[in-house]
């Protein structure tokens, strides 16, 4: 039996998921080289990388996928997150927009981006990014804690309170159907 990038990409994310990372970048690497301009390759290849912490590997094979493929928000969120870790904040912010630019519905991206504005102290930023991810997904327990702690930084108490009540009927939730 030949080997083909779809089957060496399925392969590489089974190893992947049994933390089996070096042996999941070779399979993406052999993909690679028969399918050099498949972006989702690449973009497994970055994911792959970031999860064994290999950050600097992750962030260029996830740059090779949005040269490929620059309409996949995934492709500049996970970017995003990486340039996050990697304390480049100016990148992340430029990547989440990015991501934005494409699908504005994305509750995620949004948080993301508030937790970037939150840890450069843009407080008032940050407070609208968390609401815009609680309006598209009003039951998103990690933006709204966030927004809690957003609006304790401005002196919103109010605001702070009604997040608080809003977590504890939440977490009275986890769990159920």
């Amino acid at each position: 039996m030949q080997e083909n990038s779809e089957t060496l990409n399925s392969r590489a994310i089974e190893l992947a998921t049994d933390g089996a990372y070096p042996e999941a970048v070779a399979c993406l690497k052999r993909a690679l080289s028969i399918d050099r301009d498949n972006y989702l390759l690449w973009f497994n290849l970055g994911v792959i990388y970031r999860n064994s912490g290999d950050l600097e590997f992750a962030k260029q094979a996830l740059k090779k996928a949005a040269s490929i493929n620059g309409e996949d928000a995934d492709i500049f969120e996970t970017l995003g997150l990486i340039c996050y870790s990697l304390q480049e904040y100016d990148d992340a912010y430029g990547y989440y927009i990015a991501a934005l630019e494409i699908t504005q519905d994305n509750a995620t991206i949004w948080n993301n981006l508030g937790v970037l504005l939150f840890a450069r102290g843009e407080y008032a930023d940050a407070c609208e990014a968390f609401e815009e991810a609680i309006t598209i997904f009003p039951h998103y327990y990690d933006a709204l804690y966030n927004l809690r702690d957003t609006y304790t930084e401005l002196g919103n108490t109010k605001g702070a309170a009604i997040c608080n009540e809003q977590l504890k009927t939440l977490g009275q939730h986890k769990g159920k159907l």
